[in-house]
């Protein structure tokens, strides 16, 4: 199983997380903030050692999951055919990730500011690309929006996810202008993305049965 130019580099994001953890580790106080609100506020600790492991350890089985899945998908030829946008994501993914591992070692060294400020952009960026992704995505098993309906007919996989594309890029370009109405921002990324989806589970059930009807 060879690996591949993408994975080395989440590879070696996923190893910087690990770094994080010697040098900051013993300058943290015993109880971390882990957990805010909507509003920006802290509500959730963990332990030191739990909460400073935690996400690269998370970092590590996504490492593993991506490196296997794409190579035992039934259909993974056909990711082949996208594979230079999912290797995009995964690797704005674990930015992601090191970003917000970032955000909260920083917090808890007692650089306090509106998180949520910092996250809506970050998400933006990734909503964006993950629309990018869905439009270029062949039918899988793996990556994509897989409803019952777009695994089962090939014009619904094309037209659902063609659709996605263009809802998840606008809830991309909402994330960014979340950025100036912090206090709502978490209903605007959140709304957005579950009514995207919510729109792309419809479509794909809708467009299957028209394609049924016109059939019979």
């Amino acid at each position: 199983m060879s690996i591949r130019k993408s994975e080395i580099i989440t590879g070696l994001i996923m190893i910087t997380s690990f770094i994080l953890v010697a040098i900051f580790y013993p300058q943290l106080p015993d109880k971390i903030a882990s957990h805010w609100n909507i509003q920006g506020q802290v509500d959730g600790y963990m332990t030191k050692s739990w909460g400073i492991f935690f996400p690269p350890t998370i970092s590590a089985v996504l490492w593993i999951l991506f490196l296997i899945i794409p190579r035992i998908d039934p259909k993974k030829e056909n990711i082949q055919k996208f594979r230079k946008y999912f290797n995009g994501f995964i690797i704005l993914l674990f930015l992601f990730l090191l970003f917000i591992y970032l955000l909260t070692i920083f917090w808890n060294l007692g650089y306090h500011f509106n998180i949520i400020r910092f996250l809506t952009p970050a998400i933006g960026i990734l909503f964006y690309y993950a629309g990018i992704l869905v439009s270029n995505a062949q039918p899988n098993w793996s990556v994509g929006i897989r409803t019952p309906w777009t695994l089962s007919n090939e014009t619904v996989w094309q037209k659902t996810h063609h659709l996605g594309g263009i809802l998840f890029r606008i809830c991309g370009v909402l994330s960014f202008v979340a950025i100036f109405w912090t206090k709502i921002a978490f209903f605007m990324v959140l709304g957005s993305a579950i009514v995207s989806a919510l729109i792309c589970i419809v479509y794909s059930y809708w467009l299957y049965k028209k394609i049924l009807i016109l059939k019979s």
